[in-house]
């Protein structure tokens, strides 16, 4: 695996490929950023990853100082995935001067659910996942559908700047017990580790009232709300929405449940599209 921090040494080693693929991640990784690289390796003829936490998009009260940065493990776990490149600028390479050009993605995408708790988030993702486009050049790029709103926002973008780039939406890899695998598990201490299941059952349990019958949506998400804040989480939302563009549902269009809350002081986000009924 060829480790790259400089702009002219990554165009330098690319210019040979033609169809890279691309999975940018902040690091910490863990196996569903693994996942990634995998289903990146057919689609392209060289397999690029990225490491950069991106201050952009962090608040300015939230982690991006202690957020975890585990370089060398990073770089086994990447290397033993099949991950070819490794571009790993530091932020004078990726931004250089401050970066008063930036993207601001449609806001009846993406100011809200994530885009309305956390304002200006998604023109910090869009505007390094646009810089990061540029460096790499891909023609495959692969997303997690964990963070399904940020996948949403990052296909309409490519879609609004014709950018020649295919987006892949992963499938959400979990643990046995169903929690959704996020670096940020990993400020879960034992005891919120073993409650943090909870987030995906209300979940599922939002599903299983659509696929019964039940279309009083704003019932469903407020007994969601309730389960939780009675086991002493902080929701921040869980609700039913169209997957197509994250909109109040229609019994018509596919639909995805969708929670962010906060455990103690990690905040968590999930979600879970909904089978459609025979």
């Amino acid at each position: 695996m060829h480790v790259i921090r400089t702009l002219p040494e990554l165009r330098d080693h690319l210019g040979r490929f033609e169809r890279p693929a691309f999975v940018p991640t902040m690091g910490n990784l863990h196996d569903g950023h693994l996942d990634l690289v995998r289903q990146a390796r057919p689609r392209g003829d060289v397999t690029v990853a990225s490491i950069f936490v991106n201050r952009l998009q962090f608040l300015p009260h939230e982690d991006f100082d202690t957020y975890p940065r585990t370089w060398d493990s990073d770089c086994d776990k990447l290397q033993a995935a099949g991950c070819d490149v490794l571009f790993a600028p530091d932020e004078r390479t990726l931004y250089p001067e401050p970066q008063t050009c930036k993207v601001h993605p449609d806001g009846a995408l993406a100011d809200i659910l994530e885009g309305h708790f956390r304002p200006g988030f998604f023109v910090g993702v869009c505007t390094v996942v646009m810089k990061l486009f540029a460096c790499v050049q891909p023609r495959v790029a692969v997303f997690g559908k964990k963070d399904y709103q940020q996948l949403l926002v990052i296909r309409h973008m490519v879609r609004q700047f014709a950018l020649p780039i295919e987006i892949v939406g992963s499938e959400t890899r979990r643990a046995d017990d169903g929690l959704a695998l996020s670096s940020r598990n990993g400020y879960l201490d034992q005891a919120a580790r073993t409650e943090a299941v909870q987030l995906s059952l209300a979940l599922k349990a939002m599903a299983a009232a659509v696929q019964a019958g039940e279309r009083d949506f704003a019932a469903i998400e407020a007994r969601a709300m309730q389960s939780l804040s009675a086991r002493g989480w902080q929701p921040d939302y869980m609700v039913l929405r169209r997957r197509a563009d994250l909109q109040a549902p229609t019994e018509a269009e596919p639909l995805v449940a969708l929670a962010a809350a906060r455990l103690g002081s990690t905040r968590l986000i999930d979600n879970l599209e909904i089978p459609q009924a025979a």
